[in-house]
């Protein structure tokens, strides 16, 4: 087994990705040395770290603002060293390009897989781990072709399967050595695209979540006002504006309620400037992004959780509200459903329907007492599925059988045989 295992990153830590900074904390107390390599610098100013973060900030390489002669350097001993295989990779990097403009960020890729390779060989890597299939694995797909790395994945989805050529979705599946897959459905989608022979790398590795820090705080009885919330970015992917709409929608009926809003983006503009023409302001509040140590005051003050997403993963955000007991309303997509029971754990609607996700949130709204049966199911389902400390353990274990065997030199450790696909 690798003595270093290196993670690469687009962003760390990041608020918008806390799991990253979750999973390897936990996987360097399982005794597994991860050394984190970051393309962008972390996305706030160290003010508004944490001091994990900050500790984790620390000890990270970021790549970009390592140093133009950090790049130059790398680059040299890369050509000096393996000038075959420097130029395998280059001429590798320029083939995934599809017309002129993808030819120059092919090119930066190729500049910042030289350099990660370079940097897991001056920290005695050989083994590289990258979460999603987007760029950020294309930069690792392009330094394998370079140095005798093993490469693992762990894909999200549902961003990677909706341009499947542009991310080389394909390629990176056949040049991994195993894939985590954070749902069924995730595997579902990398089988669909790939040939049989590859399905064997997959291994269905679900997130989770600390239930001794997200849990249930006794909520005020018989009060009228109710609150809901939503966490997650202000995009168009997360459906924000229909929910803005179904609170509009339900003011005749319940003029008490409120929405809280926790998390930044693009749409932040959009959402204001409908809940203005809605009329509903009082009813609306968008806080902003918070750090991991700020989030749990806004879950202890919700009575209902949505997210109205029309694509997404297994949002993490669900499971935290859940552990919380908090009923939740989100969509029958992706591997949402893996996660919550219809009527079981919480009430699922169909993406872009917003009739049924405002009679989901009258529902709960009307009925206290299915609120608190939701929620003590919800917890429950966490409990047994997505708990943190459980499922890292797992994702630990595998990881050390997983470069156990590729390190192996018996051929029947390596056989097809022996490794069929695991959840």
């Amino acid at each position: 087994m690798p003595k270093t295992i290196s993670y690469l990153l687009s962003d760390y830590p990041t608020i918008s990705h806390t799991f990253f900074l979750t999973e390897i904390t936990h996987l360097r107390r399982k005794g597994l040395d991860i050394n984190v390599i970051s393309i962008n610098d972390c996305d706030r100013p160290d003010n508004q770290l944490t001091q994990s973060e900050s500790n984790e900030k620390a000890q990270t390489f970021y790549l970009k603002s390592s140093g133009l002669r950090t790049i130059l350097v790398s680059h040299l001993s890369g050509l000096l060293s393996s000038p075959l295989k420097y130029f395998s990779a280059l001429f590798y990097a320029m083939s995934l390009a599809q017309g002129p403009r993808t030819l120059l960020y092919r090119l930066f890729y190729f500049a910042e897989a030289i350099v990660v390779a370079q940097r897991m060989t001056r920290t005695d890597s050989s083994h590289l781990h990258i979460h999603f299939g987007s760029e950020v694995a294309t930069v690792g797909l392009i330094a394998k072709k370079f140095a005798p790395i093993t490469l693992s994945l762990t894909i999200h989805g549902s961003d990677e399967f909706y341009d499947v050529s542009e991310f080389h979705l394909t390629e990176k599946i056949t040049a991994a050595d195993f894939i985590f897959c954070i749902s069924a459905y995730t595997a579902s989608q990398l089988m669909r695209l790939s040939d049989y022979k590859h399905w064997r790398k997959m291994i269905v590795a679900p997130l989770g979540v600390d239930t001794n820090k997200f849990k249930a705080v006794e909520k005020s009885s018989g009060k009228e006002a109710v609150n809901i919330l939503c966490v997650g970015r202000l995009t168009p992917a997360k459906g924000q504006h229909l929910l803005i709409h179904a609170i509009a929608d339900l003011k005749t009926q319940f003029p008490q309620t409120t929405l809280t809003l926790v998390g930044d983006g693009e749409d932040r503009d959009s959402l204001t400037q409908l809940a203005e023409q809605l009329n509903i302001t009082a009813q609306i509040n968008f806080i902003g992004s918070v750090n991991q140590n700020q989030i749990v005051k806004y879950y202890n003050k919700a009575d209902i959780f949505c997210l109205p997403s029309f694509a997404e993963g297994v949002p993490v955000v669900l499971m935290e509200a859940m552990a919380m007991e908090i009923p939740c309303v989100t969509t029958r997509i992706t591997g949402i459903p893996e996660l919550i029971r219809h009527k079981k754990d919480g009430f699922l609607v169909g993406a872009g329907d917003s009739t049924s996700l405002k009679n989901g949130l009258a529902t709960l709204i009307a009925s206290p007492e299915l609120r608190v049966s939701l929620g003590n199911s919800a917890r429950l389902r966490v409990i047994e599925k997505y708990h943190l400390q459980t499922n890292f353990d797992s994702l630990a274990q595998q990881f050390e059988l997983q470069l156990n065997r590729l390190s192996s030199t018996d051929p029947k450790t390596n056989s097809e045989e022996t490794w069929s696909l695991q959840s």
